[in-house]
């Protein structure tokens, strides 16, 4: 396995990070191959624990689109505050998950590895659903317009075949 110099890599023996980054032949760029988990999404995209929402990646188009996951804890560090008698996850965060995954397709293509994304916009956001602890979220995004360093993409976040938001996002991706 091959991993860009500083990137750290999958732990071994993690399920989780069975994915990897590899040598294509074919190509001179690394090329990365979902799944993969958080060592690979950490390599990528700036984000870090507690506020990391992508636990991992299930499909990857680089700067294209992207499907990740995130399952929803009891124990996030959200629920004591929002609400303690009804947890449930807020919006904003939903709709940062879709961002964040989206991120990680932005930051896949190898003239924007190393930058850092900033959202730029959101439109047409609607919550569908409330995200409880024990949902697994499903984080779809797909870029429909990428001009130099703007990105604009579609994003849903799914509990099973549930619609939980939606927006369309739109992305810089700065140094």
């Amino acid at each position: 396995m091959t991993i860009p110099p500083g990137a750290g890599g999958p732990k071994k023996n993690s399920k989780q990070d069975e994915g990897q980054i590899r040598d294509d032949q074919s190509q001179p760029d690394l090329a990365l191959v979902a799944p993969f988990g958080r060592d690979v999404i950490e390599s990528l995209i700036p984000h870090r624990p507690p506020f990391l929402l992508v636990d991992e990646i299930l499909e990857l188009e680089p700067g294209k689109r992207v499907v990740g996951r995130r399952e929803i804890r009891a124990d996030d560090w959200w629920f004591p505050g929002h609400f303690p008698a009804r947890p449930v996850m807020p919006g904003v965060l939903t709709i940062e998950a879709i961002a964040q995954a989206g991120a990680v397709a932005v930051l896949a293509a190898e003239e924007n590895r190393g930058k850092v994304p900033f959202f730029a916009g959101i439109d047409d956001c609607r919550f569908k659903r409330v995200v409880e602890p024990g949902d697994i979220l499903t984080l779809e995004c797909e870029f429909t317009r990428v001009r130099g360093p703007i990105a604009k993409g579609e994003g849903r976040a799914l509990v099973g075949d549930e619609l939980a938001a939606q927006a369309i996002l739109t992305v810089f991706v700065g140094e």
